[in-house]
């Protein structure tokens, strides 16, 4: 059996690589993996999902496996991905899954795995999961019988909950300020402006009309464009994009300049630093982030630890140090004290509410951090792993660097959720950059050509 999990779950075509029967198997190994030793009384799971068509399908062959391995299942329909940790959490549940490919397109479906207390799962973890899907494909798994099998409960209140204590989290009210709110067709539809418009703010919703087929399509956090036209149209103080499971943000000035995570998460550092409540004076960011914003942090005093790709990594370093902020440069931005995970909806309020505190445009706030022009090219490769480790591509690399010395870097890494080697450099120059990465991104794509 292949490597199921990427860095942020199992993610597939949904009824083609990711079908209901191993949607089924991850929930039974789920259940015996993560729920309590202790069986005096039955586990319990929380499943929720996005607004993708197939979740219907596949949330039905996992509420079938949970409870056939003996789970009780509260269904909390469709919520955002860090809303169901909070919700796992609140109900003191064994673990939690939602059915999500994040931002990937429609076809694509995904699971994602929460244990106690609403919190991601380590490697070792998932890799215990991904051994008894396995064992159970030539084993039949311990199925009880009569008042053994698991039930099933909807939640019909976990939105009103969710949003009262995103809004119970803020230092400031957003009373005066105008957002423009992409909702990607996605989970954010309905609670993204919901918590806005409670928290003060006047709310412009777009692309929170979905269909089951239109999530991420052309709308969201990964295409910004319509979310730029509607806030200069609109004549809003900023904008924010959410992607189809809500866990990240992508901020838009009131000019319509993009406003990414790492600025987001300098703003949020320095606001947090004011209030005392930056521990350790410290921010968590991973190996993607721009340079500038090390440089930025390095001249407010404000230390910056790095991680590997992926909010789980940067959750670690924050539960391991006692930490109070991170965040990744595409818009996953975790604050502990008051999320499991990384939230876009929690994010989008504490950034309006430093605005609202300061009385600064965003592009004031985000103007602490000055990019180094960075260049990142996503290359569909036949075997990510090959096309990443050839010999060739890793010589030339090496050559780049020196190349580049301190006035840049390389970042070459498969994904953890797609079929791509991702090319990443910065360099003083953009022409710089975009001259390094492509040479580099030719070579990968010789060492690991992808299928035709």
């Amino acid at each position: 059996m292949g490597r199921l999990f990427g860095t942020d779950g199992v993610r597939g075509r949904a009824n083609a690589d990711l079908t209901p029967e191993l949607a089924l198997a991850l929930a039974v190994a789920a259940a015996h993996t993560l729920a309590e030793t202790d069986r005096s009384h039955p586990p319990l799971a929380v499943v929720g999902r996005d607004t993708r068509a197939s979740g219907e399908m596949l949330e039905a062959a996992v509420v079938a496996g949970l409870t056939s391995a003996g789970a009780n299942v509260v269904r909390v329909g469709v919520l955002p991905t860090p809303a169901v940790a909070f919700l796992t959490a609140e109900a003191k549940a064994d673990l939690g899954v939602v059915l999500s490919a994040s931002h990937n397109p429609m076809p694509d479906n995904g699971i994602k795995l929460f244990a106690a207390g609403g919190h991601k799962l380590p490697d070792e973890i998932e890799m215990r999961i991904e051994a008894a899907v396995e064992t159970n494909a030539t084993t039949a798994w311990d199925r009880p019988i009569g008042a053994g099998v698991g039930r099933v409960h909807d939640l019909l209140d976990g939105a009103d909950h969710y949003v009262q204590h995103l809004v119970s989290t803020l230092p400031h009210r957003l009373e005066g300020l105008k957002v423009v709110v992409d909702c990607a067709n996605g989970a954010a539809a309905e609670v993204a402006p919901v918590a806005y418009r409670e928290a003060g703010a006047e709310v412009v919703a777009i692309h929170a009309e979905p269909n089951g087929l239109n999530i991420n399509d052309e709308c969201g956090s990964n295409h910004i464009e319509a979310l730029r036209e509607a806030v200069v149209e609109h004549g809003a103080h900023l904008g924010i994009a959410h992607d189809g499971d809500a866990d990240r943000i992508v901020a838009v000035s009131a000019d319509g300049d993009e406003v990414d995570g790492d600025q987001v998460m300098a703003i949020l550092a320095l606001a947090m630093r004011e209030a005392g409540t930056l521990t350790q004076d410290t921010l968590v960011a991973t190996v993607m982030s721009n340079l500038g914003l090390r440089l930025a942090m390095s001249a407010q005093g404000i230390r910056l630890i790095e991680t590997k790709v992926g909010d789980r990594y940067v959750l670690e370093e924050l539960r391991a140090s006692g930490l109070a902020l991170g965040g990744e440069q595409s818009g996953h931005i975790v604050m502990p004290a008051h999320a499991t995970t990384g939230d876009g909806v929690l994010t989008g309020l504490h950034l309006m509410a430093r605005m609202a505190a300061t009385g600064k445009s965003l592009a004031e706030l985000a103007s602490v951090v000055t990019k180094l022009p960075q260049v990142l090219i996503n290359v569909p490769v036949g075997d990510r792993t090959v096309g990443a480790a050839a010999p060739a591509v890793r010589a030339e690399v090496e050559r780049a660097e020196a190349e580049l010395g301190e006035t840049g870097r390389v970042l070459l890494r498969p994904s953890g959720t797609e079929p791509l080697v991702r090319v990443m450099v910065e360099a003083a120059t953009e022409a710089t950059a975009r001259e390094v990465a492509e040479r580099i991104a030719a070579l990968v794509r010789t060492a690991s050509p992808a299928a035709s």
